[in-house]
């Protein structure tokens, strides 16, 4: 059977709701709800191939984002140096080794004035789903410490960042301690804002978060 985490990152949001509303009519499991809807989706397609072909929808998705934002960048050259002067931006992104295994939070947290904070922290053992989560809220706490009272937070995670938008009760069960826990800092924050982007754009976060794996790696090796 096809992995849950594998099968989250295809589905689209409407599918995702639909999964969790049939998983609670039906008392299935949330991944068996999810396969049964994406096997719907599918048609006479088998899972795997319509897997397969969502997955090279997304590259090639995310490589047209790219080149767009190549050609934007070579047009607004001489680019602008100064930072904004409008509130808090961060980037978060987690990395789990193998899928599940050990974790890994990255982060990047950009102040108007262009204060800088990054994060590299290991973080036990989970599924990657986990490891976004983890470094959001470490994201999240950084800011909180740093007295951001306006903050736009950038992820790669689909699944991490619906989840915590989902109505309260329809989010994914397993995940629901992490998102309570952000929901709170987002709460003592202010004005916090969770958007999308694709890996391509999220570069340095995946790299802190990998970084704190191999320090990991590197520690245990030399013990």
């Amino acid at each position: 059977m096809i992995a849950f985490e594998e099968l989250l990152a295809v589905a689209y949001k409407k599918e995702r709701m639909q999964s969790r509303r049939l998983a609670k009519g039906a008392a299935l499991t949330e991944h068996a709800a999810l396969v049964r809807t994406l096997q719907k989706a599918a048609g006479e397609q088998s899972l795997r191939d319509f897997v397969d072909a969502r997955r090279a929808e997304q590259i090639r998705n995310a490589d047209a984002l790219r080149s767009r934002d190549a050609r934007r960048a070579e047009r607004s050259r001489p680019r602008r140096t100064e930072p904004e002067a409008t509130g808090w931006r961060g980037w978060f992104d987690g990395s789990a080794l193998p899928n599940p295994g050990r974790l890994g939070m990255g982060g990047v947290l950009v102040g108007p004035l262009g204060e800088t904070v990054e994060i590299s922290i290991a973080a036990g053992i989970g599924d990657s789903s986990a490891a976004e989560y983890l470094a959001l809220i470490a994201l999240l706490e950084a800011a909180l410490r740093e007295g951001a009272a306006e903050v736009v937070i950038y992820g790669d995670s689909r699944v991490v960042i619906d989840d915590v938008s989902a109505p309260e009760n329809a989010g994914i069960r397993s995940l629901a301690h992490h998102a309570a826990r952000v929901r709170s800092l987002i709460a003592q924050i202010g004005d916090v804002r969770l958007q999308w982007i694709p890996r391509a754009r999220n570069a340095r976060a995946d790299a802190l978060s990998r970084q704190a794996l191999d320090a990991a790696r590197a520690s245990v090796e030399a013990a």
